[in-house]
């Protein structure tokens, strides 16, 4: 009897191929959504506070632009680098199929996932990049050897695959069927 895989039929040919300029802009959107949410249930969270305080006087407070702005690129970076290091996709991420990872295959390092992160917050448009060329990387992925590939499996495969080799074949799915004909990093 063959193990069922995870990965969905029709998304098999794409499996560990590098993610296009489209979904991973769509998976950034969810986790802004996510981050959004977190910093709202915040502000209400502190004015329930200070409501509880003292009720009498209570208004809602109005959030500075610049300490919204800093607090929302804080949050962002650190939820992502945060996914990144732990299991290689944030929830946007996992919602698109997709997964970043190191220059061999597996799991970026933490010090590499924050930088990533910064780098992505701190220059937005680098994502840009990833639109042209075959290797499809951003500015944060050239930068840090790092590669955004399809994975629908709900885990990184136990060994590293070895993406960065010239003609690397990449991980294998439950199945046992290797995927991802190009390696992550090769040019």
């Amino acid at each position: 009897m063959a193990a069922i895989s995870p990965v969905p039929r029709e998304a098999r040919p794409y499996q560990g191929e590098h993610a296009g300029l489209v979904t991973r802009v769509l998976a950034n959107m969810v986790d802004a959504l996510v981050c959004g949410a977190a910093l709202l249930m915040g502000y209400l969270g502190l004015n329930a506070l200070r409501f509880v305080v003292n009720p009498r006087s209570f208004h809602f407070t109005e959030p500075k632009l610049l300490f919204s702005l800093v607090a929302a690129s804080v949050l962002f970076a650190s939820y992502t680098a945060a996914a990144w290091a732990i299991t290689g996709r944030t929830y946007g991420c996992h919602v698109m199929g997709l997964r970043v990872v190191g220059p061999h295959g597996g799991r970026v390092r933490p010090i590499v996932a924050m930088l990533r992160a910064v780098l992505c917050v701190l220059v937005p448009i680098g994502l840009f990049l990833c639109a042209v060329g075959r290797s499809r990387r951003s500015l944060a992925d050239l930068a840090l050897r790092t590669a955004v590939i399809y994975d629908w499996s709900p885990r990184p495969t136990p060994e590293a695959a070895v993406l960065d080799e010239p003609g690397g074949h990449g991980a294998a799915d439950a199945t046992g069927k290797a995927w991802g004909q190009r390696g992550a990093l090769d040019a």
